[in-house]
């Protein structure tokens, strides 16, 4: 097992690495839309951080020797549900390759963020 680690994805803020690498597979913390330059979430509207969510698995997956169209699966949270269509309209511009997905509503996101990715890929 490998543990990845990259100064272009917000470093964690608790008690988990951003990636792990087992068995040629990538599993990747949930990523809020930290700005990893500055430490904090700068976007306010759902498809800024949506965007900036999505480049920070980006970086978390080139970290690991992989890339987006390697995905597998996502697991998506949303503060609100109500943000799904303006949520999906930008994270199809990343997810080209259409991973298997759970897309859920839950009651807070860390930090207060609107949305939160996970995923697996191949390495």
């Amino acid at each position: 097992m490998k543990t990845v680690s990259t100064p272009n994805a917000p470093a964690a803020i608790g008690p988990y690495s951003q990636a792990k690498i087992v068995n040629g597979l990538v599993f990747c913390s949930g990523q809020i839309p930290i700005n990893p330059a500055s430490g904090a979430i700068e976007a306010t509207t759902i498809e800024e951080q949506t965007r900036q969510s999505c480049l920070n698995v980006k970086a978390l997956l080139e970290a690991a020797g992989s890339d987006l169209t390697k995905v597998l699966k996502t697991t998506c949270f949303l503060a609100n549900m109500s943000d799904f269509a303006a949520f999906n309209s930008v994270y199809g511009e990343y997810f080209t390759e259409k991973p298997a997905r759970s897309c859920v509503a839950v009651k807070d996101i860390s930090k207060g963020a609107l949305c939160e990715i996970e995923v697996i890929a191949e390495v």
